[in-house]
């Protein structure tokens, strides 16, 4: 039966109001599933370089005495969101403070480090009863694509411009010794900028506009540009930002689905948005690179992506990922790529630079600078569980790919 979330006698942390968050103020309160999420997890953690600490002095876990330490507050609640829901039910117990940590990524790390094992084999192959599904609301086609995206990236610009750099790019950077984190995210725009071959006179499409760095710079270098978004935030802003560029006459920014562009193209650039594609549609969005694609000319892609038998293990699964930050998405691997442009189209990967410390390092900055001004989001209408929420997510992405369990590559895609 359902219960109220309720203060437990063993903790005197307060909950956060959940009031603006339907769902997470009830736990779904099985006995049943409580323990079985217990037994697996106190199963899991021993084999782990963490402490698991509860209120009562109890201490769980492989870790020693330099171990990241993980604090459960509310047990009971902690294993009744597990129980209920398994992953998704662990970031919420973030959320609402039900366990806290002393390192948030350092925790995370522990279990990313140990992800494809942390479930026992005779478990995962009943994956498919105890995984969420994604709902059907949320396939990307036309018009569930345009909400997904809307979820994310229409919160607020005043929002990203608190954590971002100045150049308003949310897409991993390509550091380098001694750079800033501007100059880190200048280096990789103008990575997939070569990448593509894009040079004065070049007709450019980007798909995914973001705020409009990448097609300012392809600007600056000559190029006439046309970049599509179907965000409405992120257009309105791009707008100003191109206007304030002096490069308004050679950038177009249309709010069109990817799906619905045409003309032919000397380079097609794509940073970080076929995460949000979504596997049903992927074969569809390389077949529209192919097609915008002029003869001769060249595609640049970012592309987040994880080992081939781990995406296979979690396509069908829905993430707390997916319920709270990029509803819709999906990450590749290079062997899904490399199938789907040999099936689906006639380009080819002709250059691949891998990315992953890179990220990690953004990830570090964004999520330290989005706590360090904490108060602003405050004042833009932001709760303590939406920051709890997003540190969650910056953490968890940066452990991912401190461990290589994630990846990000520049692509250079061109015809045989």
């Amino acid at each position: 039966m359902p219960v109220k979330v309720r203060p437990e006698r063993e903790s005197t942390v307060p909950i956060p109001d959940q009031s603006r968050w339907p769902g997470l103020e009830v736990v779904p309160d099985v006995p049943v599933r409580a323990a079985a999420a217990r037994a697996l997890f106190r199963r899991m953690v021993r084999r782990l370089d963490l402490r698991v600490v509860f209120p009562d002095g109890r201490v769980w876990g492989g870790g020693g005495g330099g171990s990241a330490v993980m604090r459960i507050v509310r047990e009971h609640e902690f294993f009744a969101r597990i129980g209920a829901t398994g992953k998704v039910g662990f970031g919420e117990a973030y959320m609402v403070g039900a366990w806290t940590a002393d390192d948030l990524e350092r925790v995370l790390r522990a279990f990313a480090a140990r992800v494809r094992t942390l479930v026992p084999r005779p478990l995962q192959a009943l994956r498919r009863w105890y995984d969420l599904r994604q709902p059907a609301a949320e396939d990307n086609d036309h018009v569930g694509a345009r909400e997904n995206i809307s979820r994310h990236y229409d919160l607020s610009n005043e929002l990203f411009e608190l954590f971002l750099d100045e150049t308003m790019t949310y897409s991993s950077a390509w550091f380098e010794p001694g750079d800033s984190f501007a100059d880190a995210q200048r280096r990789k725009i103008d990575g997939i900028l070569d990448l593509a071959g894009v040079r004065d006179g070049s007709r450019v499409i980007e798909i995914g506009t973001g705020w409009g760095s990448l097609a300012i710079r392809a600007a600056q270098r000559g190029a006439d540009v046309t970049t599509l978004t179907i965000s409405t935030e992120q257009a309105r802003l791009a707008a100003e930002r191109v206007a304030d560029a002096g490069v308004a006459d050679r950038v177009h920014i249309l709010e069109q689905d990817y799906r619905d562009a045409q003309g032919s193209y000397d380079a097609v650039v794509s940073v970080e948005m076929i995460e949000a594609v979504g596997e049903r549609w992927w074969p569809e969005y390389f077949r529209t690179l192919d097609r915008l694609t002029a003869p001769g000319g060249r595609v640049g892609l970012q592309v987040i992506v994880m080992p081939h038998d781990a995406l296979m293990a979690i396509r069908n699964s829905y993430s707390w990922v997916h319920k709270y930050i990029f509803p819709g998405g999906l990450v590749l691997s290079h062997k899904v790529i490399d199938e789907i442009l040999r099936k689906h189209t006639s380009l080819r990967v002709v250059a691949r630079r891998d990315l992953g410390t890179s990220y990690a390092m953004t990830l570090r900055q964004w999520r330290e600078r989005f706590l360090a001004r904490w108060e602003d989001a405050q004042r833009l209408g932001f709760d303590t569980i939406f920051r709890r929420m997003w540190e969650f997510y910056f953490a968890y992405f940066e452990a991912g790919f401190r461990v290589g369990y994630l990846d990000v590559s520049q692509l250079a895609l061109a015809r045989d």
